[in-house]
This record gives structure tokens, C-alpha cells and sequence, in this order.
């Protein structure tokens, strides 16, 4: 027999009769004594942090999506202002729909575009390019030696000899593939932004402001003879804001899912609504304190209000089905809440606390808009503590439970408490089974199983987009279906990797200097994904033979340095700086997929650490594409730094809460097992690790820990009373382990639902998230009790007898 009666085993009025208001911890008491005080001083906050809230802005920054510290950051940083274009660049293409680029329709109207893009806020005017600007200009050998001007002459007019003089500059100038397509049926006007990251004292780009600049100049110019596509870092931010719209509507969606399932489980409109709107209160807490900490909310972190609301939702579920049980049990409206408060606080402040934990070790990844993700989460979970762990709590202590849910509860329990196994609910039983040694033991089989498969395959996960354009779109997006027609168009697309080369002063010119530049040129040229090269050393060669009438015979590095001096005077500047101390090589390539800038990368370091010396300096890397490059090894390197700190994090938090590595390796593996397969699933849906998906893992452990903790918590309390371990489980059932299942199911079909998501970055995340919250689920409920049989059931447990819960 137990040695100590279970709630269920009381009759309905015995523990109102023998509750003592004096008992409880102190927080408990001073808390239920002042209640009205902790709901006046919560409505207070809601309505200063809601005010608050109209004050958030959404955008997104260029440089928060960079790792800062990294070397080739740092590299891009020292030396940005001497490089030209910006790596935060905007391509528009303006395509005639009949003929070539050349009549004088066509070029008027890339005039009128090209001046309204120039009087655009934070447009780097001085490195904007089209055939409309000074700087675009044609070289050419004439029988007097070289000769030049802008490829669209001051005396232009729009005659056809006007025409034929603009086609034979524009043949002349190099811009064919980069400024002008191939088949000359479309030219490009080149884009660079300026803000914090790329001038002092600028102010941040508006990103949705400045993708509706972009648009409406679209639908003014757009017409049934022009066509104009645009691409690059910003357009996909603006996308992505925009789209924000349908984000909203999926979150709504399955606000009204996760809201509809809780009532038709409790038949209580008043605690369901009051659950729901604790909830809620943590997000506009939330909301409310970035704008006071100076935050905006970008298109990266959307994710964290819905997973703070999902964690609330867990929890609050928790205390509203604990006041359920207690009301059924006869208890009183404030003692049912009490008792709940009494036996739950402290299990869900554990796990909030391991929740918050776990979302601040995402700090340690040294890329602002992962580490401003972290702290958004983290001041979430802070807010859940307040809103559903006391404020929740003291709101039912008023309103209760309806007589419906607490006699349904009541009904339940008359029959979960009975030793009989077939009056069990079937699912119930099904789980209890666990707790068994042969089912244990086949669950551990199957997980060991799992986690074989999730490690080898996860193992392969690559870093980085895998998907040309942005794979944060849809692949059919209007984005997408833009940068396509740049890539398929342009030798020089907008994947830029520039490799910067430092010399002395004066020595960038130096024929030994563009010997290395040329020699890395042609590696780089023979790698696959490489679409073009540039640099002055290029230059040089294309200017010998220019110099040489023309003779390509003559094509070639010069060794004169009196000519390569006179060539370096003709020369664009973006190729090399004032001091002529640096130079770039810009590479072209036909993507930023992850393979494609590993192969660049690998190539650029071999080539420096074989040819770096005290006179000559190969750095890696600005453009977008080097950006990019740097991101991906930040990323890759801080995927296991960052994992490895979580599950320390918790590992660490769970002893405290348990005082048993036993149980702590009960909570811990599942996890880790979700965590495997969570990359394994990555691999098969061909998502790669970047900044956008990065955190979802450790948010996900986050989460997952939850239900851990809630299940066993219940069993192992009940375990140090002497109960069996399949009465120790089957309580933690009844109790916490229903709305496990309950949350669980309920999220994981919600966020299911993102998978329609026309926003391709939100139907990734709905498709883990949803994997996340029922493999977590899961692993709680089969192989938490089946680990517990192992490592947790004493040697020689009592036999099974009526089922237990534990205060």
C-alpha cells in the first residue's frame, strides 16, 4: 500500500476542509493576500507596454545580418570607404519588350529611371552606375592613340546617328554583360545603398519604405513596351516586410486553432479566454519593451512573439487544467488556485528559466540579428513568469472553472483513479506501457536507431543558401523570377565576392603585383559557379593591346612599368584606391549557394597563404557574396558552440531542479534526439543552416524542455513517496501529462499550417517548428517513462496499487 493518500484517493471535501490559509510558501501567501494589488499593478504595465507597442517598428539592418568580428568583416569594414560600390546594391534591369536597347523611347525612359533612382534616400550617388552616368565610359585606340568620353555623349539627341554613335560606345566601354545584357536587350542601373554600416553618422535604411520607392517607380515606368526587374540585399528585405501581411494572417490562424482546441478541451469559455489572453499579455509586454530598449523588429525575428505566445500557451494550459482537477476534487475557486500555484510554480519556473537560459546562449553568435533574437526570447520568457506563472493563477482564483469543466474533470478522475486497467483511457494505458521493461527497452532500441540515422544524416547539413536568388522566397516570387533573369542575362551578376589586395604606396601598379592579381585571376576564372572576373590586372592586358594599335598579339601584362603607369592613369577607380596601396579582384559568380562561394573561399585562402608577403597582401572579402562567405563559416562554427552551451544550460538547470543526474539524463535525451533528427529533416527538405535558421534548434530545445520537465517532475515526486513507477507515470498522465499532449498536438498542427505560406522562410520554420513541437512532445511522453525504467525504478518497486499525484 502507499504510504500517503493521493488527491484522488481524498473524498471531494477534504481538502477544503483542511486547507490552511497560513500555509504556502511566502511568495504564495503575500501574492493571494494582495491579489487585487498583482492584478492592478499588471493592467498598469499592459497599458504603458501597449502604448508602447504602437511605437515598434518593423525593419531590418544589412549590417545585423553580418558577423562583425569576423576577419573578413573586419577586412571589409577597414576598407570599405575605398572601395567603390557597396556591397548593399540594388540591380535594376530596364528591358524593352521589342528590339534592342538602342531607340530613343527605350533610353529616355531609362533616363527618367535612372533620375528618380537618384534622388532616392540613401542611394551612394557617387557610385551609382547606368549608361546615363559620367562615370560609365568608353576607351578606344584611334589612329591618335587612345581616345574616350561617355558612352551617352553630351550632344545626344535621340537620332538614329545618335543611336549608332551610343551602340559603338557601349561596344567600347566593358560594360557589355555587366552594365548592358549580352543580346542588348536590356541594360542594368547599379544601386549601392549607404547607412550605418557603410557611412558614419548615416541613419538606417527603411527597408519597407524604400522597397515602395522601388515599386511605385516600377508601375510608372512599367508598360507594355518596358519591362523592369530588380534585385539585391534590400528588395528582399522589402519583400520580406511585405509579406509580413500574410504572416500575420497564418499567425491569427492558428491563434484561433490553439484557441478553439483548448475550449472544446475544457468547455469553459471564461478560463480558455483567460488562458488565451495571459498569453497574449506576455507578447504585448514584449512588444512593448523593444522600442523602450531601442530595438526594432525585423523580418528574422517575426518568429519569437508566436513562440513566446506557443510557451505561454504551454504553460498557461498547465495551470488552468491543475485548477480543473482541484475544483473537481471539491476544492474552492482561490484554493484550487493556490494548489495549483503550490504544486506548479515552481516545475514551470524551472523551465522558464531553462527556457531563458537556453534562448540567451544564442548571444555567443556573434551576428547582431541572431543576437538581438536572443534577447527578444529571452525578455519573452521573463514576461511569461509574471503573466502565466502568478497573474494567470490569481485571475482563476476569481473566476474558477465552469460547473461543466470541473464535473467533467470530477467524472474523469472517478475513473482514471481505479487499479483496472481496461477502464483506462485507451491512450493512457497505450503510454503506461512504456514504463514496462521490454516496451522501455524497444523504445530505447528505436530511439538509438533514430538518433544513428539523424546523426549521419544531419551530419551532411550545409551552411549557407542552397537555393539561388533568395531562398527565403518563394522560388516562383517576383524576387526570384528578377534575380533569374539577372543571372541568365548578366556576366556580372549580383553575387559579387571581391578579393582585396594590399600593397605600399604607390605599388599596386607594380608589375610583380599584377602578376600574383593575374595569376589569381585565372584560378579563380577555371572554378565552377564563376561567371566573370575583374581587376587591373585584366585591365592592363586589354590596355597593351589597345596601346598597340589594337594587335592582341600585344594582349598581355606589359614588363614596362612606364606603361603600366600610363595605363593605371586611365583606369576606373573602382578598381584600385588614391594611394594606389589597394586594389580589388571582383569575381562574378552565378550564385551564392553554399558550394559555390566554399569553392572561392578555399581557392582565395590557398592562393593568400601561399602568396602573401610583406609587400603584397591577398584579403578576403567584401561584396555580397564575400559577406555571405563569412557569414556561412560564423554560422557553421557557431551551430555546435551554440548547442553545445544549451544542453549545458540545461543540463545544469535540470540538476538543480531534480537533485538526480538519473533524471536529468531522462529529461536531456529526448531532446538531443529531436535535435538530431530536427537536422536530419533539414537535409531531406534541402534547408541549409544560415542566420535565418540557425536559432530554431535551441529554440526548439527550449521549448521541448518543457514537457520534460511537467512529466517528470510529477513522476519522480512521486517515486521518492514509494509508489511503482508505472503509478509514479500514470499520474503525471492524468495531471500534466493530458495537456502535454494537448499543447503539443495543438501547436504542432498549427504551425502546420505556415507550410501555405506564400513566404517560403515561414513555411520552413511552421515545417521544423510543427517537427519540433511533436518529436518533443513525443520523446516526453515514450521515451522519458521508458529512460525512467532504467535509470529511475528502484530495483525492487512496490507493487502497483492506486494511482498517486504528488503535491
Amino acid at each position: 500500500m502507499n504510504a500517503k493518500l493521493s488527491h484522488h484517493q481524498q473524498g471531494p471535501d477534504t481538502e477544503a476542509a483542511v486547507f490552511d490559509e497560513r500555509s504556502g510558501s511566502l511568495a504564495e501567501r503575500l501574492l493571494f493576500r494582495h491579489r487585487a494589488v498583482v492584478i492592478a499593478l499588471c493592467a498598469l504595465v499592459s497599458i504603458f507596454l501597449g502604448l508602447q507597442a504602437t511605437k515598434l517598428h518593423l525593419n531590418a539592418a544589412f549590417e545585423k545580418m553580418i558577423p562583425v568580428d569576423h576577419p573578413y568583416i573586419q577586412n571589409y569594414f577597414k576598407y570599405r570607404g575605398q572601395l567603390g560600390e557597396s556591397s548593399n546594391t540594388l540591380r535594376i534591369a530596364v528591358i524593352p519588350t521589342h528590339g534592342t536597347i538602342y531607340n530613343a523611347k527605350y533610353l529616355d525612359t531609362l533616363k527618367k529611371i535612372n533620375d528618380e533612382l537618384f534622388l532616392i534616400k540613401h542611394v551612394d550617388r557617387a557610385y551609382m552606375k547606368s549608361l546615363w552616368t559620367p562615370a560609365t565610359r568608353w576607351i578606344g585606340v584611334t589612329a591618335d592613340g587612345f581616345d574616350g568620353g561617355p558612352v551617352i555623349p553630351d550632344d545626344y539627341n535621340g537620332s538614329a546617328a545618335s543611336l549608332e554613335q551610343v551602340k559603338h560606345n557601349v561596344e567600347r566601354s566593358g560594360e557589355i554583360g555587366r552594365l548592358v545584357a549580352a543580346n542588348m536587350h536590356s541594360s542594368v542601373i547599379l544601386l549601392p545603398l549607404q547607412d550605418g554600416a557603410t557611412a558614419k553618422g548615416a541613419e538606417p535604411i527603411d527597408y519597407q519604405a524604400l522597397s515602395q520607392q522601388l515599386e511605385q517607380i516600377r508601375k510608372k515606368y512599367e508598360s507594355k513596351d518596358i519591362k523592369i526587374r530588380i534585385s539585391g540585399f534590400a528588395k528582399v528585405v522589402g519583400d520580406l516586410i511585405d509579406g509580413l501581411k500574410l504572416m500575420q494572417i497564418f499567425f491569427g490562424v492558428t491563434l484561433t486553432i490553439c484557441a478553439a482546441v483548448l475550449l472544446w478541451y475544457t468547455r469553459c469559455i471564461r478560463s480558455t479566454a483567460l488562458v488565451i489572453s495571459c498569453s497574449l499579455v506576455a507578447v504585448v509586454w514584449l512588444l512593448g519593451l523593444l522600442p523602450l530598449l531601442g530595438f526594432d523588429l525585423d523580418p528574422y525575428s517575426i518568429l519569437v512573439p508566436f513562440l513566446v505566445f506557443a510557451i505561454g500557451l504551454s504553460h498557461g494550459a498547465q495551470k488552468m487544467n491543475g485548477i480543473m482537477q482541484e475544483t473537481g476534487r471539491g476544492a474552492d475557486k482561490i484554493v484550487a488556485a493556490r494548489q495549483t500555484f503550490r504544486r506548479l510554480f515552481r516545475t514551470g519556473l524551472m523551465a522558464l528559466t531553462t527556457d531563458a537560459v537556453g534562448f540567451a546562449v544564442l548571444m555567443v553568435v556573434h551576428i547582431p540579428v541572431i543576437q538581438d533574437l536572443a534577447l527578444t526570447a529571452t525578455l519573452g520568457v521573463m514576461a511569461l513568469i509574471l503573466s502565466n506563472l502568478v497573474l494567470l493563477p490569481i485571475l482563476l482564483s476569481y473566476t474558477g472553472v465552469s460547473r461543466r469543466a470541473a464535473a467533467r474533470e470530477a467524472e474523469a478522475a472517478k475513473i482514471d483513479m481505479t487499479d483496472a486497467q481496461h477502464l483506462r483511457h485507451p491512450i493512457w494505458a497505450f503510454l503506461d506501457h512504456f514504463t514496462q521493461a521490454r516496451w522501455a527497452g524497444t523504445a530505447i532500441v528505436v530511439a538509438l536507431i533514430l538518433g544513428s540515422y539523424g546523426y549521419v544524416v544531419g551530419s551532411k547539413v550545409k551552411v549557407g543558401d542552397l537555393d539561388p536568388g533568395a531562398p527565403e522566397l518563394r522560388p516562383d516570387s517576383r524576387y526570384n523570377l528578377d534575380n533569374d533573369f539577372m543571372v541568365t542575362n548578366y556576366a556580372s551578376s549580383s553575387d559579387k565576392y571581391v578579393v582585396m589586395v594590399k600593397t605600399p604606396r604607390y605599388y599596386c601598379a607594380n608589375y610583380d603585383t599584377l602578376v600574383k592579381v593575374d595569376a589569381l585571376e585565372a584560378k579563380l576564372q577555371q572554378l565552377p559557379g564563376v561567371v566573370s572576373t575583374s581587376s587591373l590586372a585584366g585591365l592592363s592586358k586589354q590596355a597593351s593591346a589597345g596601346m598597340n594599335e589594337g594587335s592582341m598579339a600585344w594582349y598581355g601584362l606589359p614588363r614596362n612599368q612606364g606603361l603600366l603607369n600610363a595605363i593605371i592613369t586611365r583606369a576606373p577607380r573602382e578598381l584600385f584606391n588614391q594611394d594606389c596601396d589597394l586594389m580589388t579582384v571582383n569575381v562574378y559568380l552565378k550564385d551564392h549557394k553554399a558550394d559555390t562561394l566554399n569553392r572561392v573561399v578555399n581557392l582565395v585562402d590557398s592562393f593568400a597563404a601561399a602568396n602573401n608577403s610583406d609587400k603584397i597582401q591577398f584579403m578576403s572579402a567584401a561584396g555580397n557574396a564575400g559577406i555571405a562567405a563569412a557569414t556561412n563559416i560564423v554560422v557553421e562554427k557557431a551551430n555546435t558552440e551554440m548547442l553545445m552551451l544549451v544542453y549545458a544550460a540545461v543540463i545544469v538547470l535540470c540538476y538543480l531542479t531534480f537533485r538526480s543526474w538519473r533524471a536529468v539524463v531522462c529529461t536531456v535525451l529526448p531532446l538531443m534526439l529531436t535535435s538530431t533528427l530536427c537536422q536530419a529533416l533539414m537535409v531531406n527538405l534541402g534547408i541549409g543552416l544560415k542566420v535565418a535558421t540557425l536559432p530554431v534548434i535551441a529554440l526548439g530545445v527550449g521549448i521541448g524542455v518543457d514537457y520534460s520537465l511537467y512529466i517528470l517532475s510529477i513522476t519522480l515526486a512521486n517515486l521518492r513517496q514509494g509508489h511503482a513507477l508505472t503509478n509514479a507515470y500514470y499520474a503525471a498522465l492524468l495531471s500534466t501529462g493530458k495537456v502535454v499532449i494537448l499543447t503539443g498536438i495543438t501547436l504542432g498542427i498549427a504551425v502546420a499550417t505556415w507550410a501555405l505560406s506564400p513566404i517560403k522562410f515561414q513555411a520552413d520554420m511552421g515545417i521544423l517548428l510543427a517537427f519540433m513541437f511533436i518529436w518533443n512532445m513525443l520523446g516526453a511522453l515514450i521515451l522519458t517513462p521508458a529512460l525512467a525504467r532504467v535509470l529511475l525504478a528502484p530495483a525492487h518497486e512496490p507493487r502497483p496499487n492506486m494511482v498517486a499525484v504528488s503535491d
